[in-house]
């Protein structure tokens, strides 16, 4: 200490030889500090991501790509729209009609009286058969 230095400094005055000790744990803090709030502001940027995933929502896909839109244009109402989305919870309508395509496939196979496929004529020898081919729609045939 400097001789005309009072006998009882406080322990944020820096010492004569250039060290800060309070500058040094306040640079810890600040850099401790920005990471602690980066990492609050990642996990609540994917807010709207984790619920839709861990609720399994059929919309899990858009809410991330509006989480990922809000993120890189910094407009907040992709965000709002994100959550909300993440929030509510849609429909399937997929799984019903894919059951009605089913049934309706198996019924119009299964249709009693339904035309059955047309039996193929055999050849008469020499090349001719005696039953005409039925002609193509939009061919005329003039035989």
């Amino acid at each position: 200490m400097h001789s005309a230095a009072p006998h009882h400094l406080p322990f944020f005055v820096p010492g004569a030889d250039g060290s800060d000790p309070l500058m040094v744990v306040m640079g810890i803090f600040l850099v401790g500090t920005v990471l602690w709030v980066g990492t609050l502001y990642w996990r609540l940027h994917s807010l709207p991501e984790r619920m839709a995933h861990k609720s399994q929502k059929l919309q899990f896909e858009i809410v991330a790509v509006l989480g990922l839109i809000s993120l890189f244009t910094h407009m907040h109402i992709f965000w709002v729209a994100g959550l909300l989305l993440a929030m509510i919870d849609l429909p399937d309508f997929g799984t019903p009609m894919r059951s009605i395509a089913d049934s309706v496939e198996r019924i119009a196979d299964a249709t009693p009286g339904a035309p059955a496929a047309e039996p193929e004529v055999e050849a008469a020898p020499g090349g001719k058969s005696g039953v005409q081919a039925p002609a193509k729609e939009g061919v005329h045939n003039h035989a």
